[in-house]
C-alpha cells in the first residue's frame, strides 16, 4: 500500500526569504524519510496554492493525503483557514489534517540550538535571561501555549523565560527586553519563537535592539524538520488503516 502524500501548509508571505525557507525545511524533512512524497502549498501571497496541489494531486490518481499545517499553535489559521481550504478538494482525496508542530520537546531544542548558533553556549544558562517572541495570537488556547513553551524552556535552566509577541498579544519583544533588565538578568537574548522570515519576525529583531544576543528563525532545523515527519506519522496511522479497510 502506498504510504499518504504529506502535505506541508505554509501561510505565505510577500517576503521571499518566507518561501525560500519553507521550502528548505520541507526539503529537509523528505530526505529524512526517502520514498516519502512530501508537496508543500501555501494559504496565501506564494505559490502553489493549497487548491491547485490538491487538484493536481487527485488528477494523477493520488487518495490518500496528510495535510500538515506549518504552524506552531493551533488559532485562527489551523482552526478555519486550513480546513476551509481542504474541504474544497476534490471528493477522491480521502485527506487527514495532522496536528500543527507545537507545543513539542523539539520546538525547544530548535530554540536552543538557535540560541547556541548566536553565540551563547549550556554554561550561560544560569545567567541569561530569554524572551521567547513569537509572532502573536488573539486565539486564547494559542496565547497559553506559548506561555507554557516559555514555562517548558525555562525549566531547562536559563535563568528567566519571558514570552512575547509581535502583533495582537502583550508584551512586545522590546518590552519583555526591559522587564528581564529590570529583574537584573545579567544577559538578556531574544530567541524568535517563529519558523521562517517575514514582516513580523523583522518586527522581533527590531524589538529586541536592547538585549545582547538576537537568535536566529527556527527554519529548517533537523529539529523541525524530525517534527513535521512525526506530525506526519501521527496523522498518517489511522489514515492508513481506513485506506486497508477500503
Amino acid at each position: 500500500m502506498n504510504r499518504p502524500v504529506l502535505l506541508v501548509i505554509a501561510h505565505g508571505s510577500r517576503d521571499p526569504r518566507h518561501a525560500a525557507t519553507v521550502q528548505a525545511l520541507v526539503r529537509r524533512a523528505g530526505a529524512l524519510r526517502p520514498g516519502l512524497r512530501v508537496e508543500t502549498a501555501f494559504l496565501d501571497f506564494n505559490l502553489p496554492s493549497v487548491t491547485g496541489v490538491l487538484d493536481r494531486l487527485a488528477a494523477e490518481g493520488v487518495r490518500d493525503v496528510v495535510a500538515l499545517p506549518l504552524l506552531l499553535t493551533r488559532a485562527f489559521h489551523a482552526k478555519a483557514d486550513v480546513p476551509a481550504v481542504l474541504r474544497q478538494a476534490p471528493p477522491s482525496l480521502r485527506i487527514r489534517q495532522a496536528e500543527v508542530l507545537g507545543p513539542s520537546p523539539l520546538l525547544i531544542a530548535a530554540v536552543e540550538r538557535r540560541l547556541y548558533e548566536a553565540g551563547l553556549t549550556p554554561g550561560d544558562k544560569s545567567t541569561t535571561g530569554v524572551v521567547l517572541a513569537s509572532a502573536g495570537s488573539t486565539d486564547p488556547e494559542a496565547i497559553a501555549v506559548i506561555a507554557e513553551t516559555a514555562r517548558e524552556l525555562r525549566r531547562t535552566g536559563w535563568c528567566s523565560v519571558r514570552p512575547a509577541f509581535a502583533s495582537a498579544s502583550l508584551p512586545r519583544t522590546e518590552d519583555a527586553v526591559l522587564a528581564l533588565r529590570a529583574d537584573g538578568v545579567r544577559r538578556v537574548a531574544v530567541a524568535p519563537y517563529v519558523i521562517a522570515p517575514g514582516r513580523l519576525p523583522d518586527r522581533i529583531a527590531a524589538g529586541a535592539a536592547g538585549a545582547d544576543v538576537l537568535s536566529d528563525v527556527l527554519g529548517p532545523s533537523p529539529e523541525l524538520a524530525a517534527l513535521l515527519l512525526e506530525r506526519y506519522t501521527e496523522a498518517a496511522r489511522p489514515l492508513s488503516r481506513v485506506a486497508a479497510a477500503g
